[in-house]
């Protein structure tokens, strides 16, 4: 998750651009595995179970040797699905007279949404024990869900950063 603020946004520089965004934020989701540790978690896997799988075989167990190898294939299958959905993201822009909203599906699809500043409200709701469960932009009969892929404390970051940006566009 990558923030980006511009703080000279002042209404008493003559130089002063209304259409100057002072907030953009790109949210994207966490991942704990990198590419290059999922080779060598992938590498370590394919050695274990194929040593495994020679030991059975050479005991006369030779099924059990395709049902490692279908292993394999399955835990690759599982983490390429995990870093296709990785490949979202939410870019979120916020100036005196707009604020626009950039979502990119894991297919690539890409979607904008836009607001007026003065009249779309953030919501956050909040659990005792979790904190943030969802985060809620809202304007007049149109709603947008924000940041649904993000843990909970990027969720309390971008919340508390994103109301103050929110609140300076409108006064």
């Amino acid at each position: 998750m990558v923030f980006l603020y511009n703080r000279n946004m002042q209404d008493t520089n003559p130089a002063f651009d209304p259409e100057a965004l002072f907030f953009q934020a790109r949210l994207t989701p966490y991942r704990s595995l990198g590419r290059e540790g999922f080779g060598l978690l992938m590498a370590a896997l394919i050695i274990a179970w194929g040593a495994a799988g020679l030991i059975f075989a050479q005991l006369g167990a030779w099924p059990v040797f395709g049902f490692f190898g279908l292993d394999v294939i399955l835990v690759y299958l599982a983490f390429r699905t995990n870093y296709r959905d990785a490949q979202q993201a939410e870019e979120v822009s916020l100036s005196r007279t707009k604020l626009l909203v950039r979502r990119t599906e894991p297919s690539g699809k890409i979607s904008e949404y836009s607001f007026n500043p003065f009249w779309t409200r953030f919501r956050v709701s909040r659990h005792e024990e979790f904190g943030i469960t969802a985060m809620h932009l809202e304007s007049k009969d149109r709603h947008l869900i924000l940041g649904q892929f993000l843990n909970a404390h990027a969720r309390e970051e971008f919340a508390r950063d994103f109301a103050t940006a929110l609140a300076r566009a409108k006064s």
